[in-house]
């Protein structure tokens, strides 16, 4: 999927809703673990009650890991599942790579050409050598972390390096890279207050944001500092949609967690 073809969604559903796929067993409804793959049909059935309201997806890769090879299949099928059925969901695989060389670009053909997500979630701490090779694919995006929501967060991100924060230093080198328009950023919503100074140097990126809901952070907040001309914001909300209720009516739940979001992001867009 394009850039531009994203902010075309953004725009027919009103919405920049993006719903994390971390299905935890303990956290579904108990009636799933009777069936050959849970994860899938919890997924699916996620995806089914939601994909008129998000514009993206994004399986975390640590809970289908956690589970072997069974975990594995189960994020197969919940790609191509969203690839065959709603082709204008834009598809992030949060998994957090970052290596050099041939690592990396091995990295990327798993995630890009063999699973066929859109999008896959780096960490740029080794620096360029160890993310140009995923800014190598057409059409493919690369969210590169940039201040991110946890709290160790302040141990190295916001650290004065040479008179500038080192997330700043980061953000800006990144510009410098082989293929940077295929860039995109992570930035957490509990740091809303820095998406001014954040916005300053990425004035056109996209930006995908964590922490709205569960982990306290202000959609309002993070749309008043973080928002440009095209949206540009992609807002993550996980716990708060999937696990809206453990009972038959979760779906249902889900879908009503889902619809609230997207009716604020709908009259932010129209304000």
């Amino acid at each position: 999927m394009t850039t531009q073809q994203l902010i075309e969604q953004i725009k027919i559903k009103k919405s920049f809703l993006c719903v994390g796929l971390d299905v935890d067993l303990d956290k579904i409804p108990q009636s799933f673990l009777a069936l050959e793959d849970p994860i899938f049909e919890f997924n699916k059935a996620i995806i089914d009650a939601t994909h008129d309201l998000a514009v993206a997806y994004k399986p975390n890769t640590a809970f289908f890991e956690a589970y072997g090879i069974k975990g594995w299949i189960s994020l197969q099928k919940t790609i191509n599942y969203i690839n065959e059925n709603y082709p204008d969901i834009f598809t992030i695989a949060d998994a957090k790579r970052g290596d050099i060389g041939n690592t990396s670009s091995m990295y990327a053909k798993a995630f890009f050409e063999d699973l066929n997500f859109d999008s896959i979630t780096v960490a740029p701490y080794m620096g360029k050598d160890s993310v140009e090779p995923f800014l190598a694919f057409k059409d493919k995006h690369t969210i590169m972390l940039a201040l991110t929501s946890n709290e160790g967060a302040f141990d190295f991100q916001t650290l004065d390096v040479n008179g500038k924060e080192l997330y700043k230093q980061v953000l800006e080198t990144s510009k410098s890279w082989k293929n940077s328009e295929n860039l995109m950023y992570v930035v957490g919503a509990t740091k809303a207050e820095y998406f001014t100074e954040i916005r300053k140097i990425v004035p056109d990126s996209f930006l995908l944001v964590p922490g709205v809901g569960a982990q306290g952070g202000s959609l309002s907040e993070v749309c008043k500092y973080g928002m440009n001309d095209n949206v540009g914001l992609l807002i993550n909300s996980s716990r708060g949609i999937i696990y809206a209720s453990k009972e038959t009516d979760f779906a249902e739940k889900a879908r009503a967690e889902a619809l609230k979001i997207q009716q604020e992001m709908a009259a932010i867009m129209q304000s």
